[in-house]
């Protein structure tokens, strides 16, 4: 139904800036490993009550995963999480579904495929991915990582990984949280050989995160430096991310120039998302008038409206000339959009499918669009296809009264059955009398 599709699409939206935000999970978990102390890690051991300590306790498994219909950037993620909880098997199969010849992101996956096989203690085939990467991806900017973790594979001499060596990384990252409280000159270069070596990508998430939360200079700058481009790809989105957290006024100029100067899609549209949560209206709307890429520019857009930048979406529909451009802002159109405006298009626009993306998005408003106002909109009406989404819009609402005052004039029985089909649906006094009206004729 129209209205519940705006709707979702506005908590879509949300979800989007805020649910899924790996800079809001990754503040989550620093939040709880300082419950204890200042920056003292969740995953220290615990007091049994009994005088002894008690083990950290092992991750669960993730469940199983389908992988149909996922697309790569989905997979891509799951195999990050496989790596967060040490399920290198499943790691390993998520990247190899990632690597291909057609795949944006082949050359990070062929790196953390490498890096899983390497936890494994299947050396040779890490090198071998390594090899790969350095083959298919010569200018990759991943290859400074495989450089560290080429290393680590050799001084392991064959030898898999074991947890024990796995927790004394965190124990690290630990350490430098606290001397970064008391020390931040020292821990800042400890934390940067963190980011350009071969810790695991959830180490290299908290560690970019620590620098990003920092009050010191010289951790504000190496957080820009990375957003800029100076680190993996992961690790830049990550900086961009942790930018719109941090919220420093120079941060917008900062992205806008980062934006202006990158061709990365990925890393524009982790921009667009940061503006989105800083509520850079104007920044989005910029983006809006004068991207070229659709999925941007839609991405743009769908901020914008979530930012209650209705006002801002009708200055774009000003200027708009092409039919797609103006579905496409009337699509997130949704809740209060300006009813009056909404209305003119429906009456005055001249491309049916406009007019038709105008109807859906006026009766998704919450005021302003009375019953009477349909009604005279349908009876108003030639085109037999908006008429049919205005029944649709009475439908989504449930307004059985508008929709048996248009049956009664109604003369098309076509239309007349949509209507009785859907009223038929409806639990509804003013739907039920009129069904009984029409078995007595």
């Amino acid at each position: 139904m129209v209205k519940e599709q705006a709707e979702r699409m506005k908590f879509d939206y949300q979800d989007r800036v805020f649910a899924s935000s790996e800079a809001m999970q990754a503040a989550k978990e620093m939040t709880r490993a300082a419950q204890l102390d200042k920056f003292n890690f969740a995953f220290a051991p615990q007091s049994t009550g009994m005088g002894g300590m008690r083990p950290p306790t092992p991750p669960a498994a993730p469940r199983a995963i389908s992988l149909r219909g996922m697309s790569e950037d989905h997979v891509y993620e799951a195999g990050q999480r496989a790596l967060d909880s040490r399920q290198w098997d499943q790691a390993v199969g998520f990247f190899g579904r990632v690597v291909g010849p057609n795949s944006s992101r082949a050359d990070g996956a062929l790196y953390w495929k490498a890096y899983a096989l390497g936890r494994l203690g299947r050396r040779d085939e890490a090198t071998a991915a390594i090899a790969e990467l350095r083959k298919s991806f010569a200018s990759s900017r991943w290859l400074d990582d495989a450089k560290a973790l080429e290393l680590e594979l050799k001084q392991a001499s064959g030898l898999s990984v074991s947890p024990e060596a796995e927790s004394d990384e965190e124990l690290k990252l630990m350490a430098i949280n606290g001397l970064m409280q008391s020390d931040a000159e020292r821990a800042i270069p400890l934390l940067e050989g963190l980011l350009k070596g071969s810790a695991s990508p959830k180490v290299k998430r908290n560690t970019l995160f620590v620098l990003a939360q920092s009050n010191s200079p010289k951790a504000q700058a190496l957080v820009q430096q990375i957003a800029r481009g100076g680190a993996n790809p992961d690790l830049q989105l990550k900086a961009v991310s942790y930018m719109n957290e941090r919220r420093s006024p120079n941060n917008p100029q900062i992205l806008a120039e980062i934006y202006a100067s990158t061709n990365d899609v990925a890393v524009k549209r982790a921009i667009l998302q940061s503006y989105a949560g800083m509520r850079e209206k104007d920044r989005l709307l910029q983006v809006a008038k004068t991207e070229k890429t659709l999925e941007l520019r839609e991405a743009a857009i769908s901020y914008l409206a979530g930012n209650n930048g209705n006002p801002e979406l009708w200055q774009l529909y000003q200027t708009e000339t092409t039919p797609e451009g103006k579905r496409q802002l009337l699509r997130y159109m949704f809740s209060n959009g300006n009813s009056e405006k909404l209305l003119e298009v429906v009456r005055n626009e001249k491309d049916p499918q406009v007019r038709t993306a105008a109807v859906r998005a006026l009766v998704s408003q919450k005021t302003g669009v009375t019953a009477d106002t349909m009604v005279s909109l349908y009876n108003a009406e030639q085109d037999s296809q908006i008429k049919q989404s205005i029944l649709d819009g009475l439908y989504s609402q449930r307004n059985a009264k508008a929709l048996v005052d248009i049956a009664r004039g109604e003369k098309d029985t076509k239309l007349k059955l949509r209507i009785v089909e859907r009223l038929s649906n409806m639990k509804s006094k003013e739907a039920s009398d009129y069904l009984e009206e029409l078995l007595k004729k």
